[in-house]
């Protein structure tokens, strides 16, 4: 890896998880970690719901607009992580992850509350990855 490491975030969408996770990783990185999100079949907007709950911890996404891979970036991301069952990515020598996140609606649960626990369970994986790819935080 580089001296910043680079990572890309992907979903079907891109809408939604994926931009969370990317947004969470801004806010816990900073300067230290250069985030991407993409999607393998990009809608139009971002969901409004993940928006509103990332929010709630104090990371904004409203901004963002999703995007297809950029087979460019792709080549030169040092880890690509799929975010849900459903995305695929063919990123040739780079390194992909699966994150097989949580799926509330499974349980029943809809709406913001789906959302906070979507987000809950991503900003963890994120936490684990930073310290993975960082070391420990300077502010702990």
């Amino acid at each position: 890896m580089t001296d910043t490491p680079a990572v890309l975030f992907v979903c079907v969408r891109n809408g939604g998880k994926s931009q969370m996770a990317a947004g969470l990783m801004r806010q816990a990185a900073g300067d230290r970690v250069e985030v991407h999100s993409a999607g393998t079949n990009p809608g139009e907007m971002i969901n409004a719901l993940s928006a509103q709950a990332l929010a709630e911890s104090g990371a904004d996404i409203s901004g963002e607009s999703p995007t297809s891979i950029d087979p460019e970036l792709l080549r030169r991301v040092d880890l690509v992580v799929t975010l849900g069952r459903d995305a695929r990515v063919d990123a040739g020598d780079t390194e992909v992850r699966t994150w097989d996140t949580d799926e509330p609606s499974a349980r029943g649960i809809e709406g913001l509350d789906r959302m906070r626990l979507i987000r809950d369970d991503i900003a963890a994986r994120v936490d684990d990855l930073l310290a993975e790819l960082t070391g420990p935080s300077p502010n702990p």
